[in-house]
This record gives structure tokens, sequence and C-alpha cells, in this order.
């Protein structure tokens, strides 16, 4: 750390001036392709791109939001790719990422996090009509709201190292909460002191998705879009947040520029209060609020679904939001959001109901135009935040990879991709089929059925998860997608087959004995666990076909359709209750949560 004599008023409590260069003091922590872990300054992550294996931060949200900064400086420094032709020559290039240097050296002021007049991504002089200086708690977001026994850091966050608020600093413009904020002196949003909740960070409003190589190198180029690329806005004005005017109290109204101004923006207005052995304190308020609508032409990095409640409420459409990730789904069970709107019979000029992340459209791009073999294996990285309580608190994050060959982003053979998607409802049909079997032991015993399904399902998914993800990494190596479902479906029918034998030999002696069930529609019949068993071989038979035979009901082959799960309307194929179940209830597609 460096320091000057220069008096300061940036929060260092002191006569001297502190300095921390984020282009040469390392601060970013990344895991090396040898396994081992380090933090490197923004010069060496360009430098040693091909060494690293990937970013790593406190939280998955921490990753994503540093991903992101790390894109917005390449693509300012390259200026670029100005089309895909360009970014052919910078991914054969192995020296890519040469100019960052000097487009650091030329920055390098704005990326000192304790500048006495711009300070990295934060305001100085920020302060409140009481000066008050709050607890870095506020930018923390590993600290658990109510429940610090189950944080390493209980029950406060008393210091960071400048890295780390470095980091966190990045973070908090991304996915801080929403509530209401002390207001700041010079914001004329304040009303009595405060100011009312204006949303969360942008990212914390997506469900943010992006494409991890084998190397940081291969991840920054897969993400670093051309600006040539269809259905996403390029324009000269876009700059990241260290190329415009230092932000004030307040916020202009402005809306977003670009891909790099998004992925800098400035939702929130920050000042670290520091010493010379690191930061001990935080002034946090709104800054520049941003509204999500139909933003699909700017943000690439989140799936999109179409709001008939805002068309109504506008009278415009369509209207499309963020599709933000489900903490209960798992990535593959929403493998349909990553791969949706290329697949949807959009029904003229209307639109599709979801549109699936423009950075897989750009992937996308990359194989039909053979700039990538379709054997080349990409994960997607899904990170997101689900907030509760008014989003003023954060519930859950979201973190979880899913590889997947870029065969299925194909924009001229959408083959592969339907069979994926296929698979995954195939999957999701059988475990509700698991679920009812669970839950008509349970009625047969006369205890309560919704525990025993939401565990039997639990279980299920739990046990199709790796094996999906193999078969999903493998997709590339077969020659028939049609074939490669039908295998799958065998591996869901013994799976599922076999935690319904468990279930059934596990009932106790009431669900053999039974009881009388009255069914929706006031029939009774007597049910015990022999008759629950009938049943679940005939819901699982409806659900995914005899995978034994090829072109039955639900198999994998050609022309037979992607379900064979009956219709509400249709009877059990063996006896059983007269109401539908939940999985004749079941829709074509699965939710497009990711």
């Amino acid at each position: 750390m460096t320091q000057t004599t220069e008096p300061s008023d940036a929060g260092a409590g002191g006569g001297e001036v502190l300095s921390f260069d984020l282009t040469s003091r390392p601060w970013i922590a990344v895991l090396r392709c040898d396994g081992s872990e380090d933090e490197l300054s923004l010069r060496q992550v360009f430098a040693q791109a091909d060494d690293v294996r990937c970013v790593v931060g406190e939280l998955a949200t921490q990753e994503f939001s540093l991903v992101r900064l790390l894109l917005a400086v390449a693509h300012d420094a390259l200026d670029g790719p100005g089309d895909i032709e360009d970014w052919a020559d910078l991914w054969e290039d192995r020296d890519c990422f040469a100019p960052v240097q000097a487009y650091l050296e030329r920055q390098r002021e704005r990326f000192d996090l304790l500048h006495p007049v711009s300070p990295f991504m934060q305001t100085a002089g920020l302060r409140t009509v009481k000066d008050e200086v709050f607890s870095l708690n506020r930018i923390v977001a590993d600290v658990p709201a109510g429940e610090p026994f189950f944080s390493a850091r209980m029950p406060n966050v008393e210091r960071l190292t400048f890295a780390e608020a470095a980091r966190w600093v990045v973070h908090v413009h991304a996915y801080d909460t929403s509530g209401i904020k002390t207001g700041m002196v010079g914001d004329e949003r304040v009303k009595g002191g405060k100011v009312y909740p204006l949303g969360t960070g942008w990212a914390g409003g997506l469900g943010g998705v992006f494409v991890e190589g084998a190397t940081l190198r291969e991840t920054l180029l897969l993400n670093l879009v051309a600006a040539d690329t269809e259905k996403l806005e390029f324009t000269p004005a876009d700059l990241p947040a260290w190329r415009c005017e230092p932000c004030g109290p307040g916020s202009d109204g402005r809306s977003a520029t670009g891909l790099r101004d998004l992925y800098t923006w400035q939702s929130r207005r920050v000042r670290l209060h520091h010493d010379a052995d690191g930061v001990h304190g935080v002034v946090l308020g709104y800054g520049d609020p941003l509204v999500p609508r139909n933003m699909h032409g700017r943000e690439p990095m989140t799936a999109w679904r179409r709001s008939p409640a805002q068309e109504k409420k506008l009278g415009q459409s369509p209207v499309y939001l963020p599709l933000e990730h489900d903490p209960a789904r798992s990535a593959w069970r929403g493998i349909a959001a990553l791969l949706a709107d290329r697949l949807e019979d959009t029904g003229g000029a209307e639109g599709a109901s979801r549109l699936r992340p423009r950075i897989l459209e750009w992937v996308a791009r990359l194989v039909t135009e053979n700039h990538l073999p379709r054997r080349f294996l990409v994960r997607a990285r899904v990170a997101g935040v689900r907030y509760g309580t008014q989003q003023s608190v954060v519930d859950e994050v979201v973190d979880d990879r899913l590889a997947m060959p870029v065969v299925l982003l194909h924009g001229q053979d959408p083959s592969y991709a339907r069979q994926a998607i296929a698979a995954a409802e195939d999957a999701d049909r059988a475990v509700r089929v698991l679920g009812d079997l669970a839950a008509d032991l349970a009625r047969a015993a006369g205890s309560d059925q919704e525990g025993p399904k939401a565990v039997a399902r639990a279980e299920a998914f739990d046990a199709l998860d790796h094996r999906y993800r193999g078969w999903l990494a493998h997709m590339a190596e077969v020659p028939d997608p049609f074939e490669h479902r039908h295998a799958w479906q065998r591996q869901v029918w013994q799976v599922v087959s076999s935690l319904g034998d468990g279930l059934i030999a596990a009932a106790g002696e009431a669900a053999w004995e039974g009881r009388m069930h009255t069914d929706s529609r006031g029939g009774t019949h007597w049910l015990n666990a022999g008759l629950a068993d009938v049943w679940f071989r005939g819901r699982l038979a409806r659900a995914l076909g005899d995978p034994d035979a090829q072109g039955s009901p639900g198999s994998g082959e050609r022309g037979s359709g992607e379900r064979g799960t009956a219709s509400p309307d249709d009877g059990p194929s063996v006896p059983g209750p007269a109401g539908p179940t939940e999985t004749e209830h079941a829709v074509t597609e699965p939710e497009v949560h990711v």
C-alpha cells in the first residue's frame, strides 16, 4: 500500500491519503488450473487468464458480478469485438488480452479503491445529515439476517481487508437489497431523512446466467459478445462506470446505454470508511434505479418471460421481464428456460412466451457458424438471489452449473435441444408419479400425505440429478438424439421403479390393511398398499411408456410425440381413483424457472 501526505476527507480518519490500486494489488480470488487458490490484481487476471480455471467468491453472486466487471474491462479495452470475425481472431490469439494492460494503466486512477476524489465505484464525501457510519453488514451479503449463528462472521462484520471490501463494493451495486434506506445529503429523493424502496441492485432482479469454458480466458471470450449480434443493442455511448463522471448523491434518472454500462451499473451510492489497516465502516444509499421491463435487447445474462399482467397494465405487447431462478429447482430441471425461444412456435408476431439468455444466443451463433465444434463442452453457470420481506433481506442464493455440449444451441438443428428438454420432462413426470404413490400409501394408512409426497419427490430428483447431468454432457457424442432420450427413459424407469419398490416395502401394516377412501368425484373404494402399487405401475407406464418397446407412448422414437401421459380426461389404464392425480394434471412443459 502506498501513502502520501496530502490531506484527505475520504474516510481514512487521518492526515495521510491511502491508496489501494486495484490494477496492481491482488484482490480478485481465483482458482488456478492446478487446483490452487490465489488472489490476483486486474493486470494479473488478464495476463494469467489461461492459467486460471475461474473466479471464485464468497458467494456465487459475487463471482457473477466480478465476471461482469471483467467483461466490461475487456469490451472497453478491446473496443469490441466488432463482429464475429474479430471474435474468431481473439479466440485464436493466445495473447488476445494484451491491450488490456495499457488500458488499465490509462484508467488506473479510477481503479483506486481509496482515491480521495473518485474512489472505485464510490462517491467521495457521501454522508448522511447526522454523519452516520454504518456496520459493514450492510454490504457483506453472507451474514444471514437475524441468524448470526449460521455465519463464520457472527454476529457482525467489524473489519474488512481492502481486497475483501473491493469485492463487496462490486457486489453491493449488483445485489443490494431494497427497503427503506437512510437519505444522503444532496439526494432530492430524501423524505424525512429516508429514501423509500427503489428496488434491488440490477443483477438482483435477474436469473443470472453466463457461460464457462475450461479456463478464465475461454470464459471471458465465450461471453464477449460481438457488436454485430442480432437482438442486442450496441451504442457508441456505452461506457463502464469508471469512464463516466464520478457519481454524486441521488440520480439523474438516466437509462443504461449498453453492455458495459449494465455490467457496472451504479445502483447504489457507497463510501467506505477506513484506516491504514483496512475498512471498518460504510455509508450506503440508493443510486440509479433501473426498470427491467423489455431490457432483453441490452441485458444478455438472464432468461426472459412474457408478462400478461404488465401487458394489460401498460396496453402494449409483448412485455418481457427477467426470469428469476427458483432455488427449489436444479438448473437441469429448468433447461427449457436456457433453450427456450428458438424451439417455440411463436404464433406469428406476438413473440415467444419466454426468451433464453442472449448470451446463449451468442454461443449458438458461434457453433452455428462453425467457430466452435459441435462437441465443444460449456457450462451454463447459474447464479441469483431469492429475496424475502419486500426484497429487504436475502433469503437464498442460487448457485448451480450445467455442463452441456454446444450442439444443444445449434440454430439449424434443434433436435438435440428438443430431446434434452423432453428428457427433463420425462424425469419431472416420473417423479410426480412417485409422489402420487407416497401420497396414496399415506392415505391408505390414514396419515398426512403432503410430507411423504415431498420427501419422495426430493429423493427422486436427487437420484436423477447426476444421471441427467451425465446424460446431457454425453449428448454430442451420440449420432441419434432420439435413441439417446430413449436410453434416458430406461434410466428414469429403473430409478423411479426402484424407489417405488422401496416405498411399498416400507409401507406399514396400516397401509397394507388399508381403509375406505372417497375420491374427488364422491366415489368410495377400499385403498391399500397393494392397490397403490397397481396405480403406481399404471401411472409410470403413462408417464414414460414402455422404455423397452420402440415407438411406445412416451418413448424417444421419432414421431411418437414428446410425452405419453394421459390427458386429465383420460381414465387410468388400471383401476385407480376416479379423480385425476397430480401427475395427470401435469402440463406439457415444466415450469420455466432455471
